[in-house]
């Protein structure tokens, strides 16, 4: 079986730690996009509103078919000590039955654990099994130090040995 990941990402960040996954352990990949305009302050504001409601939103792609994936990574950024909105929307649209699934999130100071918490909530709901998952901050960091710190990550949780 193969091995994707899934993510969305507003400000790029989370997106540079799904592409360096996908690199470094050969997999496809797939951007979560939210139809919604989520940059600007008052757009930020609203998604932490929207993230703590756990409210949906429209995204593209619509739907994802994961018949040909036995591990899935699900990575989101941390929104008031959720997920973003596209995740959750995502995950509830998805079916995860026999599926492995490692969970990621980025933050900027803290929360992470909290956002790891409810994703892994939901697909267990869901019919995943979760096999492992791990937060990076990246608050003041650049993308290449963010680069850095996820082949750090794959490093520390052993992420090769998964979807051999």
């Amino acid at each position: 079986m193969k091995t994707i990941v899934l993510y969305y990402s507003r400000s790029r960040k989370t997106a540079t730690v799904a592409e360096t996954i996908a690199n470094e352990l050969s997999t496809d990949i797939q951007e979560i996009k939210d139809v919604r305009e989520r940059s600007g302050f008052l757009n930020y504001v609203n998604a932490s509103v929207d993230a703590l409601r756990e409210s949906k939103t429209k995204i593209n792609p619509e739907k994802l078919d994961l018949n040909d994936y036995g591990l899935v990574y699900i990575g989101t950024p941390t929104w008031a000590g959720k997920p973003a909105p596209a995740i959750i929307t995502m995950i509830d649209q998805c079916d995860f039955k026999g599926k492995d699934v490692i969970l990621f999130a980025t933050m900027g100071n803290q929360g992470g654990k909290g956002a790891i918490k409810r994703m892994k909530e939901k697909v267990e709901a869901r019919g995943a099994r979760t096999v492992n998952s791990f937060v990076l901050k990246t608050n003041n960091q650049e993308l290449i130090e963010i680069k850095s710190n996820t082949l750090k990550k794959i490093e520390e949780h052993d992420l090769k040995i998964y979807g051999i």
